[in-house]
């Protein structure tokens, strides 16, 4: 087990089941409670990294869909309408612990060549300054050659490109569970077997599952970065993560 000393950079993933409802309401309370942890840690000198989902949910609300919809260009613009009453969202709840916010929309061709070296450079400054960096897909622009289709797979690049110590994707189950419906606490190796109790999500809001969580560990622990897949409805779940990233849901350890 790695000394807690060693989780000071925090990649944390949020994903749109978490806090849209089935009518895709924003549930502002979770992310109050997400900002004061976040307060929490940096206060003891750790830094935060935010992936967000949820920028489409907030349009279709705004729009009044009942589904996710289908055709590339609705969904960008869904983004469109919802990114800034997402970013507004965060940067209210941040702005009551004296913490600042940013906003990087990030695509596939931002982890390429000199646009990831500004990238990284970018979030280094961010951290520094202890602002707190909001990432998401750059849904408004992204065509079907070159969006992530969910953030689960963002985050575990972003972890890589910012050297985090640990990554934690908060989702609305409690881990990965056997075929007898008990959580695997931890995970060495991603083998095919592992890849098999993967199940499937919402797709009226979201996109990803635990298919696409499973691919992102696996991008981060080849990376080096520890990660786990938890509840982010527990009480103080980034904060005890932080201190011990064993003690809920399933962490996947780099090899």
């Amino acid at each position: 087990m790695q000394s807690p000393r060693k989780y000071k950079r925090v990649v944390v993933k949020v994903g749109a089941s978490l806090f849209a409802t089935e009518a895709s309401k924003l549930d502002t309370g979770l992310v109050n409670k997400i900002a004061k942890q976040i307060s929490d840690l940096i206060k003891q000198g750790k830094e935060v990294v935010v992936v967000s989902s949820g920028a489409i949910a907030l349009g279709m609300s705004i729009l009044k869909l009942a589904s996710r919809p289908k055709r590339l260009e609705y969904l960008q613009a869904a983004a469109a309408i919802g990114q800034h009453e997402l970013m507004h969202v965060y940067k209210l709840a941040l702005n009551k612990y004296r913490l600042n916010c940013a906003q990087l929309l990030l695509t596939w061709d931002d982890f390429l060549g000199v646009r990831y070296a500004n990238a990284k450079h970018t979030l280094n400054t961010l951290l520094k300054l202890n602002c707190v960096p909001i990432i998401n897909e750059n849904d408004t622009v992204a065509t079907e050659e070159i969006k992530f289709g969910d953030n689960d797979r963002l985050s575990a690049l972003v972890s890589i490109l910012v050297g985090a110590d640990l990554l934690i994707i908060l989702s609305d189950v409690e881990g990965l569970l056997d075929k007898n419906k008990k959580i695997i606490r931890q995970v060495d190796k991603i083998t095919g077997e592992i890849k098999s109790l993967a199940c499937s999500t919402n797709k009226k809001i979201c996109v990803g599952g635990m298919v696409t969580k499973i691919e992102a560990a696996r991008i981060a622990v080849e990376g080096g970065v520890p990660c786990v897949i938890t509840n982010g409805r527990k009480n103080r779940i980034i904060s005890q993560l932080t201190n011990n990233p064993f003690c809920q849901g399933t962490i996947f350890l780099p090899r």
